[in-house]
């Protein structure tokens, strides 16, 4: 009966990636050709690919393990991470992306070329090739090998060694993953996000009510009177100093961290260089901070339901999720699942995949030839490029299990290694117009060697919270930055050099969808708060909900009335 179960679930799974695959070979059969093409999807994308794109880069196992498993150990507080990513995408959709699309930028680097000198441009191509060859690319790979050992027993299927069933894994998705990325480029990338996004929403939605009603004898109703009526305080997303996310984090190091992720990650907004046009870009950029509004439900929720049905009786707190899934989804939807799981780590993995490509071919090979390669020379120094970084992640990923804090305490640490000098520079180079480059060589220098001594030397005496260092760090290196403007202004201003490659006409609708967009922030922490359900609703909760909704419907009304009257 187990073979045939498995045989079901590969069979389905394999059905659901072939469609994805051949709708994403036809939407971009032709358009690889040219360097555009490949690394930027021809500067085409509609709003639909790039929120799909954005929303499953972002997305993946470890979101998928991780918040339910924070959510079932803890409570919501983690939650912050996701909800108020919200903020950073509105100042990514009206302050940075128009500058970015200004300037026709294919990288961030060749920005910071542009703005500072090609120095500064090297060094932040060290940065991020760091970053993404020895910890995100081979975390994403290995997160995602996880869950799906968790979730389906490879070595007991295969009857090889634990270790030996991770990396037959990490192999296999990695492989597959690396096919969009080598060989259709960002649009194919694109294209499969946005597939595996539906299929992810569906998953999302599909997870929960399925666990409810397990919870409730059959009756969704039921399990959401459980969960709202009886151990609130895992509804709390105000976190405490002892929780995973203390909630004055939101206010300091979180802010940065954000805003270097969604405005400044090369992996992450490329999407958004390759936009159709200004418009169409803010529209992806928006909608994928509504979807991010929803990750609570679809993926802590699950976390708190499994709590419910098994009480502390789990041996990790990550097994929460594989758990709840192996209990109430049926056998038919299993293949399916499998194929939305393997979705989004491929999302992620070929997403990096495909940026460390760009960054390598425009911010490395590029400069070091005397002529501007050909079109054709650079498409297949990216392929070649894809692959060699693809099997470097095959060797380094494996490795991760033998971290000694674990997979999260290294991400999150070398991560800081290079998140907020580049958040530092891109907005001070954005903001100010006589701020020398040895500016920024000098924040980049004094990050790397303060954080690390904060991290690795004096971590017994600074004890402050990694986020709260974020914010210490920030405000620092912004002063640096000033300082060398005052002192070594640049004896010609810069200015801002537009190349109208696309229409730069906004969205009409961007500003009065940012509101809506905060205020559904607003109202998640008043819901999941001592406010709203911890401890039953407060009589503060429905009047300050109803000020929220006046306030937006006020907001669309004036905004409307005042633009139909430009118009």
């Amino acid at each position: 009966m187990a073979a045939e179960n498995l045989f079901v679930t590969l069979t389905s799974c394999a059905f659901f990636m072939a469609i994805v695959a051949w709708v994403s070979y036809q939407k971009t059969k032709g358009e690889v050709d040219t360097k555009d093409g490949y690394f930027l999807a021809g500067r085409g994308l509609t709003g639909v690919f790039i929120a799909g794109s954005m929303l499953l880069t972002n997305l993946s196992a470890e979101q998928l393990i991780g918040l339910n498993g924070s959510a079932y150990g803890f409570n919501l507080s983690s939650m912050a991470w996701e909800v108020t990513a919200a903020f950073a995408t509105i100042c990514m959709a009206l302050i940075f992306l128009p500058r970015y699309l200004a300037g026709a930028f294919t990288t961030l680097p060749e920005f910071l070329k542009s703005r500072f000198d090609d120095d500064v441009r090297r060094m932040s191509v060290v940065l991020f090739m760091v970053g993404y060859g020895l910890v995100t690319i081979p975390s994403v790979l290995y997160s995602g090998s996880i869950a799906v050992l968790q979730l389906f027993d490879v070595p007991g299927l295969l009857n090889v060694t634990y270790g030996q069933g991770l990396v037959i894994t990490i192999v296999s998705i990695g492989c597959v993953g690396a096919v969009y990325a080598v060989f259709g480029g960002l649009k194919a990338v694109a294209v499969s996000d946005t597939l595996n996004g539906v299929g992810l929403l569906i998953v999302g939605v599909l997870v929960p009510v399925l666990g409810l009603a397990a919870l409730g004898d059959g009756s969704v109703m039921q399990g959401l009177q459980t969960i709202t009526s009886t151990e609130t305080h895992k509804l709390n997303a105000i976190g405490g100093p002892e929780d995973p996310t203390p909630f004055g984090t939101i206010f300091t190091g979180m802010i940065f961290a954000n805003l270097f992720y969604w405005c400044t990650n090369q992996y992450v907004i490329q999407r958004t260089l390759g936009a159709q046009n200004l418009a169409e870009g803010q529209k992806g950029v928006l909608f994928s901070g509504f979807f991010k509004i929803m990750v609570p439900f679809m993926m802590m929720i699950p976390g708190i339901i499994a709590y419910h049905l098994y009480g502390e009786g789990l041996a990790s707190i990550d097994l929460a999720y594989p758990r709840l899934i192996r209990d109430v989804l049926p056998l038919y939807f299993s293949g399916f699942f499998l194929a939305v799981l393997l979705g989004a780590v491929f999302s992620s993995f070929n997403s990096l995949l495909n940026s460390a490509a760009t960054l390598f071919c425009l911010d490395v090979y590029a400069p070091l030839k005397k002529q501007m390669p050909s079109d054709a020379e650079m498409v297949r120094v990216a392929k070649i490029a894809s692959i060699v970084i693809a099997l470097f992640s095959f060797l380094v990923a494996p490795l991760l299990q033998f971290a000694p804090e674990g997979l999260w305490q290294i991400i999150r640490i070398f991560t800081g290694f290079y998140n907020i000098p580049v958040v530092v520079i891109v907005i001070v180079g954005l903001f100010t117009h006589r701020v020398p480059a040895i500016g920024a060589k000098i924040v980049i220098v004094f990050h790397v060697l303060v954080y690390g001594l904060a991290k690795f030397v004096f971590d017994d005496v600074v004890t402050m919270h990694f986020l709260h260092l974020y914010a210490v760090l920030f405000i620092i290196e912004v002063g640096i930055m000033l300082l060398a403007g005052y002192l070594r202004p640049m004896a010609v201003a810069w200015t801002y050099e537009k190349r109208d490659l696309v229409d730069l006409t906004p969205w009409r609708y961007a500003v009065p969808a940012a509101m809506t967009l905060l205020s559904a922030v607003v109202f998640l922490y008043l819901l999941f708060s001592p406010v709203g359900l911890v401890n039953g609703l407060s009589k503060l909760f429905w009047p300050l909900v109803s000020a929220l909704l006046a306030a937006n419907i006020l907001f669309w009304w004036r905004y409307l009335r005042s633009h139909s009257k430009l118009a």
